[in-house]
């Protein structure tokens, strides 16, 4: 056969495969010698099954699949005319690939098991997460309800009493507020949640007032500063009080009430 009749064949990939008989191989062997391109035809060969053994298990290294088709290529290159070394050869290839092939089973079965590891540290870090999130929770909305508890036993106290604030027909007829105040403590808590959402920029502002003549002195600003809940507010040590009132005014306050943005507005009934 020639040069191309050999390649397409398909005797050279039996040969780089070791299943060539011994007489076969050394022919195919002498037409290599004698075709270089046949030698690079066998080496494209031992690549792809290096490429395509590599894709089907797990990896070894080019080294380990080297050492393999060599040894493949020594049997094949063995030049005896003894039968028994033959069987002797072949026998010593096949161990080889029996013991290749358990390997392989082994680092497959091995790479498995690593896998299966992961995946479970992975869904123990994630359920450890969410059971710390849960508790956060838990520990966040027992301390809510203690708060709420805690606020609700003070305002139903006899020590403090409510001051309600309509709004004011000509700004804000729907608004309303309530004052829970403690005049021997000078305590007071807001409930601002009749109050429109104040616009961007705004902020309320609550006055304490003296009627006869008419004196504002503020209290503070409706803000997260001072809120102990959800639209209820707390102010400590305000000035004795005939009324309370409660403008919108520019954000940071103002040293004076802006009247015409009076939203609520109620009097202390004198006991």
């Amino acid at each position: 056969m020639n040069e191309e009749e050999i390649i397409a064949s398909g005797i050279l990939e039996l040969y780089v495969c070791g299943s060539l008989p011994e007489i076969e191989a050394l022919e195919v062997e002498a037409a290599i010698n004698r075709f270089p391109n046949l030698k690079k035809e066998v080496e494209i060969i031992e690549a792809s099954l290096i490429t395509l053994a590599e894709n089907v298990s797990p990896p070894l290294s080019t080294v380990v699949w080297t050492y393999i088709l060599n040894t493949i290529r020594n049997v094949n290159n063995s030049s005896t005319t003894q039968r028994s070394f033959n069987w002797a050869s072949v026998s010593g290839w096949a161990a080889a690939i029996l013991l290749l092939g358990g390997l392989l089973w082994m680092l497959n079965q091995n790479n498995t098991l690593e896998q299966k590891v992961e995946l479970t540290t992975t869904e123990n870090s994630e359920l450890e997460n969410k059971l710390k999130t849960t508790e956060k929770d838990l520990i966040d909305t027992e301390k809510d309800l203690t708060d709420t508890e805690s606020v609700l036993a003070v305002l139903r106290s006899d020590d403090f009493n409510t001051v309600l604030l309509p709004g004011n027909k000509d700004v804000a007829p729907e608004a309303s507020a309530k004052i829970f105040y403690n005049s021997n403590n000078n305590v007071v808590y807001i409930d601002a949640k009749g109050l429109p959402k104040a616009p961007k920029g705004r902020v309320y502002q609550v006055w304490s007032l003296k009627m006869q003549p008419l004196t504002p002195s503020s209290m503070g600003l409706l803000e997260e500063l001072n809120a102990v809940k959800p639209n209820l507010y707390k102010f400590d040590s305000f000035p004795t009080a005939e009324g309370f009132g409660i403008t919108l005014e520019p954000k940071g306050g103002s040293e004076t009430p802006t009247l015409s943005q009076l939203y609520v507005l109620g009097t202390v009934t004198q006991s």
